[in-house]
């Protein structure tokens, strides 16, 4: 016959066929990946003021999670010949904060012909701490030293540069098992009948070394090495004991 040539329809698919379900049709849960720029890497540092002079320990494990990278990194540096700060949290803000922080004593130095003091860098600290707020130095410090009367001096900071003069203060991954010794021991909370005296030099040194001790115990961040640090009148002394190495 006459005429063009028609192809012939293809038959549609049953509606079973069409709602038969896909063999993959349970999707796979959605994978979150995270990433910051922030770690805490550990560690327990201590500070204690006394009439005529201070003591900062800390210990000298460095660790990420349940691994060690190394059993002997100090987290105490020496700011001036009477003022000393330990950092605890994440190592490398730590260390550009010391080196900003002696780069500006080195200014300051310069232009006024003779070292500042504890309560002068204390604030200094604080200024520079608020002015990284919006994206801060991951740190949580403890300055210690002598100011100008002589007398022991203690400041402990948040990560925000915002900071108190205390008697004695603690920072760190074990700074909650440290402050409720140091409260019964010094403070004397609690204890109506306990006479309120204020321990000597040696005492204080013993103290600190069984605090740390005993939280090499009991925190997994904790350990190896402790470094305890006397500032008095006549500059900065230093001794290290042993801590539990596992």
């Amino acid at each position: 016959p006459d005429g063009p040539r028609r192809c012939p329809r293809r038959p549609r698919p049953s509606s079973a066929r069409a709602r038969a379900p896909h063999h993959n049709s349970k999707m796979q849960a959605p994978m979150e990946h995270r990433w910051s720029p922030y770690a805490d890497n550990g560690g327990t540092c201590l500070g204690v003021a006394g009439n005529d002079f201070c003591v900062l320990a800390a210990d000298t494990r460095l660790s990420t999670g349940y691994s060690i990278l190394t059993r002997d990194c100090s987290k105490v540096t020496q700011l001036t010949d009477k003022c000393v700060i330990a950092s605890c949290g994440m190592k490398s803000d730590a260390i550009t904060l010391h080196k900003h922080m002696k780069a500006r004593i080195v200014m300051y130095e310069h232009k006024h012909r003779r070292q500042p003091s504890v309560c002068a860098i204390a604030q200094m600290l604080s200024t520079m701490l608020y002015g990284k707020r919006f994206f801060p130095y991951y740190t949580f410090n403890v300055l210690c030293g002598v100011d100008d009367d002589g007398v022991g001096a203690v400041y402990h900071y948040d990560a925000i540069g915002s900071f108190e003069r205390a008697p004695y203060t603690t920072s760190g991954s074990g700074s909650a098992l440290v402050l409720s010794v140091l409260d019964c021991q010094l403070q004397k909370g609690n204890q109506p009948n306990a006479a309120k005296t204020a321990p000597n030099k040696a005492e204080v040194v013993e103290l600190c070394k069984d605090v740390l001790s005993s939280v090499g115990e009991r925190d997994i961040y904790t350990g190896d090495w402790g470094e305890i640090f006397i500032i008095d009148a006549g500059g900065v002394t230093t001794t290290r004991f042993e801590l539990r190495q596992d």
